[in-house]
């Protein structure tokens, strides 16, 4: 049973099991008349092979208050495109696939390029960035929703729960984060979330003080999760990462343009287990060793724009700080896996640990050595005053590519 209690700076709706998902999708599909909504799907090809993407697609073909899916498929060649039209051809809804290697997308990209307006890096976020910029330019939808394609436990009340806060015109929320437990198969999984943004946080507020940014991340119950809904508009005036700094850049730039009153996160999910990425200790490059040190430029960088002055020794010392933390929340979280039976391995444990460490050091100093580094894509606010013509022509090529769906 979940809990009730509202803490942090931003409000909480908690899974309380009493209500049935066909009822909440009755909701929504009243909705829908006033406030119709979509769901992006970001995907690489190798995740159409995967366990998961099928059965999602098999629960979302149950979906009815749906307006459209847009599908961002990475990595794949003409054929393994011609492959996918037919593997989610099975979806009832209007949908579309956006063929990221596509010649068509290629020459928007090369566009935008040209005017030094393109995502930098290839990418979850220059996937998600694009299939937004469909959704703005096909004008279905004024709530959209985001969720990962690698979901082994995905049903479809996780949708219903996630578009629910913003799809109800009598809400007042702009932007919903998913949140879920991290457990499966008899195990305690998210890593990263636990054992180094929460950790760093706390370390954070130690050393720097009370500042709202970083109780604002710090109210956040899985700040990393990959499922979040937005009112459409929200997505004109907002700059991501094109990396691993995705989430922590969305949750950065909705608080700088809302009210905390108007952004809320939402519990989608008893289970959740999706694919799990190597730490890599060796290789910054890969696995959760790249996403740590994406992740931990990405707060620097915006506490940076809040006035916080880095240095090395700052650097030094949030790293001997974070780690005494982390180690107490391996404690704490080693205590409560014992008492609801699950496994730990505390050796892995403090080996992601002092990873982390390493990586606030390497972090750091790449932030100071690159200070003219543009990390983020523009806006579309920005492209669109740029190349004011561009999502008829993003529009047009998607609709191209799909044209014999």
């Amino acid at each position: 049973m979940g809990d009730f209690y509202q803490n942090g700076i931003i409000t909480n709706f908690h899974n309380l099991r009493v209500r049935s998902t066909e009822d909440m999708e009755h909701d929504l599909l009243a909705f829908s008349r006033q406030r119709p909504m979509s769901l992006v799907l970001p995907s690489l090809f190798s995740e159409l092979e995967g366990p998961a993407l099928g059965h999602i697609v098999e629960e979302l073909s149950q979906v009815r208050y749906l307006s459209e899916i847009v599908i961002g498929l990475d990595r794949a060649d003409q054929e393994q495109f011609a492959y996918a039209k037919d593997f989610f051809g099975r979806l009832d809804q209007h949908h579309r696939i956006l063929w990221q290697d596509g010649p068509k997308l290629q020459e928007i990209d090369v566009l935008l390029a040209s005017k030094g307006l393109a995502p930098r890096e290839p990418g979850k976020g220059r996937n998600v960035w694009y299939c937004y910029g469909y959704v703005l330019a096909s004008a279905k939808s004024e709530a959209v929703a985001l969720h990962d394609c690698d979901i082994v436990t995905y049903q479809r009340d996780l949708l219903a729960k996630l578009l629910y806060p913003v799809a109800n015109p009598a809400f007042s929320y702009d932007f919903c984060k998913g949140y879920y437990a991290r457990i499966a198969d008899n195990k305690l999984n998210g890593r990263v979330s636990r054992l180094l943004v929460t950790p760093l946080l706390r370390a954070l507020k130690k050393i720097l003080g009370p500042m709202e940014y970083l109780e604002y991340l710090d109210s956040f119950r899985y700040p990393l999760a990959g499922e979040f809904s937005m009112r459409t508009s929200v997505f004109n005036d907002i700059r991501i990462p094109s990396d691993w700094g995705l989430e922590i850049g969305v949750l950065s730039e909705v608080k700088r343009n809302y009210s905390s009153k108007r952004l809320c996160q939402v519990d989608i999910a008893d289970i959740y287990d999706h694919k799990h990425q190597p730490l890599s200790e060796g290789d910054v490059s890969r696995g959760l060793s790249k996403m740590s040190h994406d992740i931990i430029k990405a707060i620097f960088r915006k506490l940076a724009t809040n006035g916080v002055q880095f240095n090395t020794e700052t650097f030094r010392t949030i790293k001997a700080t974070y780690y005494r933390v982390a180690l107490d929340f391996i404690e704490s979280y080693y205590d409560d896996a014992m008492i609801n039976g699950l496994y730990v391995d505390r050796d892995s444990e403090e080996r992601a640990v002092e990873l982390f460490a390493r990586n606030i050091m390497e972090a750091g100093q790449h932030f100071l050595e690159n200070p003219m580094e543009r990390p983020f894509i523009p806006s579309w606010n920005r492209v669109m005053s740029a190349v004011p013509d561009i999502l008829e022509r993003l529009y047009d090529a998607v609709e191209e590519d799909n044209s014999n769906l």
